[in-house]
């Protein structure tokens, strides 16, 4: 190499040298820049937060107080204060939303508490629609939900006819109690004429609604957007997995049941494709069966372990029923009910007002007023059921300081599974011998497996109906089941999984699944 050629290739060595020093440097400083900007970013969150938290718990305060007059009285006025505070909570919580999208970094924050909340509020759910569509989904909502809640049957009962017979307790005691497949047949059929049918218009207009505010947050459709508080991707195929260990089980579960109903009501009641029919299982929409257990106990000359007739025995009321579960808690070392439970708590049916039956806990958002709604009969089944409903409550107590964000449960099912695991230590034969509702009892072999038929007819024939009650959902929400055929594929599932079949011929004229609460008042069943 010449001279000149040397100098020439040193001069471009140390060329290239200097660019990378400066290119280095300049990374450098964008990174410190960037650092910079997002302890900055950090900080403005956090401030944002706290300022926004009493906007968020006066709002949800407010919200839920509107949903309550209209659950426990159901009336023109109390509907549209609903319909305008909700429309209020909606812009309003649409506003926070925007706001919030300027943190856009909150996954790179170093305060965990802090990007758990903002990563929860980045979702909004339906409120994220349009205004004239947010309109329209609260109005299709508070529909279907006054239908389902206002509607009455006429029925011949020993040879007269009565009229405005609600669901509960009415029809729900005929088809707790009866044994008469004829009337309990036309029961079902009725009760879905009054309820189910009118919904499905309004279900298609909820599904198109549904899907447009599940598009405004970021997800392709509702059962997505559904899903999203699980933070499990393949959630749905864990669900059916489950399922499936479960399935050789409950087949033969089913298939002794089936067994014992063609016994009492005989051949020719029972369906030769090896299903059961919907209605003659104790419960309004088959999905829990401890109402037929005299009708398969395995050893039915054992004392029964429904304590329901000893409830009204020694003159039980709905009021001693809570105070008992409240007992049961504090014995336990847990929260008492605040005075506010007890004074504005809807625990007894009102006979001077329609309302909202199906039993539900609430929490007011303020530290201080939560509350159940329950239509309460004296018996054992609503007596677990109270149990469960003040295991919500509990759980409301446990976290009523968190942040707003934090004031639910660690995932949907969690708060199920709190309510279930204190109902399930409720139910045992010991506990009731031990609150005095039990009497005489002696713990053997064949009073324990009429126990465990007992818990199975109320929690193994449960699973089946608890998972196609949403799978049917997921399904209408992704577009897989046509709106055409919402009716066809309920029953679908409902062969397939439960292995229950209609008492009549259905189409889709029908919407049987409407006829069931969580249904019209869009409320997640997987949980």
């Amino acid at each position: 190499m010449t001279p000149e050629r040397k100098i020439l290739a040193i001069e471009w060595l140390f060329a290239l040298m200097l660019v990378i020093s400066c290119s280095q440097g300049s990374e450098s400083l964008n990174n410190a820049s960037n650092a910079a900007n997002l302890t900055v970013e950090e900080a403005e969150a956090k401030h944002f937060l706290s300022e926004i938290t009493p906007r968020l718990e006066t709002l949800n305060s407010a919200q839920v107080e509107a949903t309550w007059k209209f659950n426990t009285d159901i009336n023109t006025v109390n509907e549209a204060k609903l319909l305008h505070q909700t429309a209020e909570y909606n812009k309003e919580q649409k506003v926070i939303w925007k706001q919030i999208q300027r943190f856009s970094h909150y996954k790179q924050y170093k305060d965990l508490r802090l990007k758990r909340q903002l990563e929860k509020l980045s979702v909004l759910g339906t409120a994220a629609l349009d205004p004239k569509d947010s309109e329209k989904f609260v109005n299709v909502s508070t529909e279907m939900e006054k239908i389902y809640s206002s509607a009455t049957v006429c029925l011949h009962l020993n040879g007269t006819q009565k009229c405005n017979l609600e669901l509960d307790p009415d029809l729900n005691n005929l088809m707790a109690k009866s044994r008469d497949f004829d009337l309990l047949r036309n029961v079902w059929i009725q009760w879905r004429n009054s309820s189910g049918r009118p919904i499905r218009s309004l279900y298609k207009k909820y599904i198109e609604l549904g899907n447009k505010a599940a598009v405004k947050n970021g997800f392709k459709t509702l059962d997505d957007l559904w899903l999203f508080p699980w933070e499990t991707s393949d959630f749905k195929q864990q669900v059916e997995h489950l399922w499936q260990e479960i399935k050789p089980y409950y087949v033969k579960f089913h298939a002794f049941i089936r067994m014992k109903l063609r016994k009492y009501y005989g051949a020719s009641r029972m369906p030769t494709d090896g299903t059961i029919p919907a209605h003659i299982l104790g419960n309004m929409w088959a999905q829990s069966w401890g109402n037929i257990f005299e009708l398969v106990a395995p050893f039915p000359t054992k004392k029964s372990l429904d304590v329901s007739d000893t409830m009204v025995a020694q003159n039980y009321t709905p009021q001693r029923m809570f105070q008992l579960s409240d007992k049961f808690f504090t014995d336990l070392g847990l929260i008492p009910m605040p005075g506010e439970f007890w004074r504005e708590s809807m625990i007894s049916k009102p006979t001077n007002r329609k309302v909202v039956c199906h039993a539900s806990a609430w929490d007011f958002y303020n530290r201080k007023d939560f509350r159940i709604k329950m239509c309460t009969n004296v018996n054992m089944e609503d007596l677990i059921t109270v149990h469960h409903e003040m295991g919500h409550i509990q759980y409301y107590l446990q976290y009523k300081d968190q942040p707003i964000t934090f004031r639910e449960g660690a995932n949907p099912g969690f708060h199920e599974a709190v309510g279930d695991l204190l109902a399930l230590s409720v139910s045992t034969p010991r506990h009731l011998a031990k609150i005095n509702l039990l009497h005489d009892y002696v713990e053997d072999k064949e009073i324990t497996l009429n126990y465990q038929m007992q818990m199975a007819l109320q929690k193994l024939a449960f699973l089946p109906f608890g998972y196609l009650m949403d799978l049917w959902r997921w399904d209408l929400f992704s577009g897989k089941t046509s709106k055409e055929t919402m009716n066809r594929s309920w029953w679908q599932y409902r062969l397939s999984l439960q292995g229950i079949s209609p008492p009549v011929r259905r189409n889709e004229t029908d919407f049987d699944s409407g006829s069931k609460f969580h249904i019209p008042a869009s409320v997640e069943y997987i949980r």
